[in-house]
């Protein structure tokens, strides 16, 4: 299997990152979804400059790899600027690229760039970032999260831990963002008025940063003297603020979040200073990636559709039960590679490194 570098450029850590796709499947070990037909794929990124990104397009790599009829696999990095993104789905589709998967960062801005492309023949399977549309119309396929499940299993977990209710904060990342709306749909599906959610509706916005993130906990920590759990789509962001916490000489509360290395260990180093801190995660979501590349690569080469539309984040860690996992923490590895990903830690190690 060859892997290209579209011209034009891109990050120059993201193509390192991209070089080479391993050793090639066998038709031995062949998945269903890879039918006969020799087909190329690219994966078309927003933006690629952090390491979850990394993370989640080495893994789409790695999907890709499986599937012997897979002749040639691209990517570019649209570096979160629009117009580049827009540019490099037009280039991969002008330099033949049968199937491109694409995590839309810019929304219903691509839609017209996607559309043309579908209609011109190209398979185009957008994931992950809601871009407007419609299958069979503006693209073959869209292979979202089901962020509403995340917060149905956050809200279950703290039933669990808090059955009379309690003060409640949510903070997703933009302002707006259907990420945040959905887990909240999914947390009010379980929750009920003895649940009070002190944070501004729907949801404190922290742009998914840590800085950003620690003047919001700040703030709310002033104004509430008593915070039961936090619930955050972005867990690793919140370790920057949580000391804040001992700073008030308070315990840091119950978290319901997603995971990351770094977080695990914060609560692995805190957790018995800290009597309120429990810990509840939904993996973070990198393998969304591996279910959009198994949906374009059975369109391109004719093989099985998967039986999954939507990629569903399983429970990962529970301090209180241990289930489907402990508290999982890698202090020899990085904390910014997630442990709750198919991909093995030490492989993420070396993609962020890259």
């Amino acid at each position: 299997m060859k892997f290209s570098i579209p011209k034009g450029g891109i990050a120059l850590g993201a193509a390192v990152a991209m070089l080479g796709l391993g050793a090639s499947a066998t038709y031995a070990d062949t998945p269903a979804w890879c039918g006969p037909k020799k087909a190329t794929i690219a994966l078309l990124d927003g933006f690629g400059g952090n390491s979850w990104r990394r993370i989640t397009t080495t893994s789409a790599k790695e999907e890709a790899a499986k599937c012997p009829s897979i002749t040639d696999y691209q990517y570019a990095d649209g570096q979160g600027n629009t117009q580049k993104a827009i540019s490099d789905i037009k280039s991969m589709a002008a330099r033949g690229i049968d199937a491109l998967v694409v995590f839309g960062d810019a929304g219903p801005a691509v839609l017209p760039t996607l559309t043309s492309v579908y209609q011109a023949g190209k398979v185009v399977v957008p994931y992950r970032v809601e871009v407007g549309g419609e299958a069979g119309k503006n693209y073959t396929k869209f292979v979202g999260a089901s962020f509403k499940d995340d917060g149905v299993s956050w809200g279950n977990w703290i039933k669990s831990i808090l059955p009379q209710g309690g003060n409640l904060l949510f903070l997703s990342g933009p302002a707006g963002n259907s990420q945040g709306k959905d887990e909240l749909e999914g947390l009010k599906s379980v929750l009920g008025p003895e649940y009070k959610f002190l944070n501004p509706a729907p949801f404190d916005v922290t742009n998914w940063d840590p800085a950003l993130t620690q003047q919001v906990l700040t703030a709310e920590i002033a104004k509430n003297p008593k915070i039961d759990v936090i619930v955050s789509d972005f867990g690793p962001s919140l370790v920057g603020a949580l000391p804040l916490f001992k700073k008030s000489g308070r315990s840091i509360p119950a978290l319901a979040t997603s995971d990351g290395n770094v977080l695990g260990c914060f609560w692995t180093e805190n957790n018995k200073d800290n009597p309120d801190f429990k810990l509840f995660t939904v993996a973070t979501g990198n393998d969304n990636a591996r279910l959009a590349v198994q949906w374009a690569v059975a369109k391109a080469t004719g093989g099985e559709l998967p039986k999954e539309e939507t990629f569903k984040a399983p429970n990962f860690e529970n301090s209180v039960t241990g289930k489907p996992s402990a508290v999982q923490c890698r202090k020899d590895l990085p904390g910014d590679i997630y442990l709750s990903a198919e991909m093995k830690a030490d492989e993420q190690t070396k993609a962020i490194n890259k």
